[in-house]
């Protein structure tokens, strides 16, 4: 059973960087992807960064050339996270597939933005 352990949220000012890093243990080698998802209060868990074999995933456009992941697909996964906006203010998930399984998710780091 993979279990993901995340690490690196708090408070930050706008305009600051971030950086949270994600740990699979258990059958990790199993992982075809890893990455991030977050959710903000009242809202639904929208997809951030993923890490395939081939690379990152193509970004959405809300964190698209502020935030880069990084790492392994395996193991271990960075999210860094510069020039951070109130609104990406949410609860940040570190995220695993293994094929023929459901998503395996982390308990969740807070980040906070302040204006």
């Amino acid at each position: 059973q993979v279990e993901l352990v995340e690490s690196g949220g708090g408070l930050v000012q706008a305009g600051g960087s971030m950086r949270l890093s994600c740990s699979a243990s258990g059958g990790a080698s199993n992982i075809d992807v890893m990455g991030w998802y977050r959710q903000a209060p009242g809202k639904q868990r929208e997809f951030v960064a993923g890490l395939t074999n081939g690379g990152p995933i193509e970004y959405p456009d809300s964190v698209k050339g502020r935030f880069t992941i990084s790492g392994d697909n395996k193991s271990t996964v960075y999210l860094q996270m510069n020039f951070l906006k109130p609104e990406d203010t949410a609860v940040y998930y570190c995220n695993a597939l293994i094929p023929g399984q459901s998503p395996t998710w982390g308990q969740g780091t807070q980040v906070t933005v302040s204006p």
